[in-house]
């Protein structure tokens, strides 16, 4: 069979911040790291150290597990806060119900998924009230969860006061709060809010933070802020194959991101590339930006044939959501020259008029 082999190098891309090379603090961790015998399994002075940088960051004493990816950060949690009977509540664009193959519901063994909808990708907090009221028979699966996504699968962010009310509401109806923050960083430099305000102090129970889509090679955290939850979390990790051996290499860029800011100024970088493209896009005639752009992702409205010349001409980039809208992600790595050059190719590809 003869395989096709992609350039190595994609540089018309705004498909995805996990497209994006590690960032120089990570690769630096990486290589400083990586001398000598140490010991394995999390038992190694880096781990212990990018917990404690953790902890001062959401300024609470949390319990905290570092796995490969975001699959198994939110799957692993949410099976930690429910049993097989259970049902977890989020928006039906969430991750977790688009694009985790199901895996929430194999590593609860069944739990099932209760699904909202929601203006900009945020959950419906009367939408949660019906759902978790509307049958409390023993035939129906008990809501036991209610799972955000911050920042949101269509680019937006949950403010405090959108947090407090579902907060109110989750307390009311004794669900836990599953918080997914594969882009937890960049809502917090596009609110510019202490990480405390935005987790736990909004009632965050358990908190998947990316690290992948803040330039790390690989690696996520798993951050309990009730540490009673975590109680054999780490038999679920090991079961799973989500205990690295050498588990320094997925601490250590923890530090190096954590401990000069790069982690927020990254964040920062990618949100402001992101508004840019959507200030240039907006000034052409047929294209539309479709939902406030508060994060590091774009969507657009674009004709389909300037979709189809876009891509014939090697610009990566999702119309996967459903809605039909081309997503355009930016990262730590998206440059204003990048910016420009797709915008460029945008104002090319567009239907002359006159």
């Amino acid at each position: 069979m003869q395989h096709v082999h992609p350039d190595p190098v994609l540089k018309n891309q705004f498909a995805s911040d996990n497209y994006a090379p590690i960032c120089p603090e990570a690769m630096d961790a990486i290589l400083q790291v990586n001398s000598g015998y140490v010991n394995a399994y999390g038992n190694d002075p880096w781990t212990a150290r990018a917990c404690d940088m953790l902890r001062d960051f959401f300024a609470t004493d949390c319990q905290i597990f570092f796995v490969f990816n975001g699959t198994a950060a939110n799957s692993l949690a949410l099976a930690s806060l429910c049993q097989s009977y259970h049902s977890i509540v989020c928006h039906e664009l969430a991750h977790i119900e688009t694009d985790e193959c199901g895996a929430p519901e194999f590593f609860s063994n069944g739990t099932k998924i209760l699904l909202t909808t929601g203006n900009g990708g945020k959950v419906d907090p009367a939408q949660v009230e019906h759902l978790v009221t509307r049958r409390s028979d023993i035939h129906y699966p008990k809501p036991k969860v209610l799972s955000l996504t911050q920042s949101t699968e269509l680019g937006t962010v949950y403010t405090p006061d959108e947090l407090q009310v579902l907060r109110d509401c989750a307390e009311r109806h004794e669900l836990r709060l599953h918080m997914d923050g594969a882009r937890f960083a960049n809502a917090l430099a596009s609110l510019e809010l202490s990480p405390a305000e935005l987790s736990w102090k909004a009632g965050v129970d358990v908190l998947t933070f990316g690290g992948t889509k803040c330039g790390m090679a690989v690696g996520e955290a798993v951050i309990f802020f009730d540490r009673e939850l975590a109680a054999e979390f780490d038999y679920r990790c090991k079961q799973a194959g989500q205990l690295a051996s050498k588990m320094r290499y997925l601490s250590a860029p923890w530090i190096s991101l954590l401990q000069d800011g790069a982690l927020l100024r990254h964040a920062r970088h990618a949100n402001a590339m992101a508004r840019l493209l959507a200030n240039e896009l907006q000034k052409l005639p047929g294209v539309e930006v479709a939902h406030p752009v508060e994060a590091n992702a774009v969507f657009v409205r674009l004709p389909q044939e300037v979709i189809d010349t876009l891509r014939a001409e090697g610009w990566y980039f999702y119309t996967f959501i459903g809605t039909g809208e081309a997503r355009l992600m930016c990262s730590w790595h998206t440059s204003e020259e990048d910016v420009g050059q797709l915008v460029a190719a945008v104002r090319a590809a567009l239907p002359k008029t006159g």
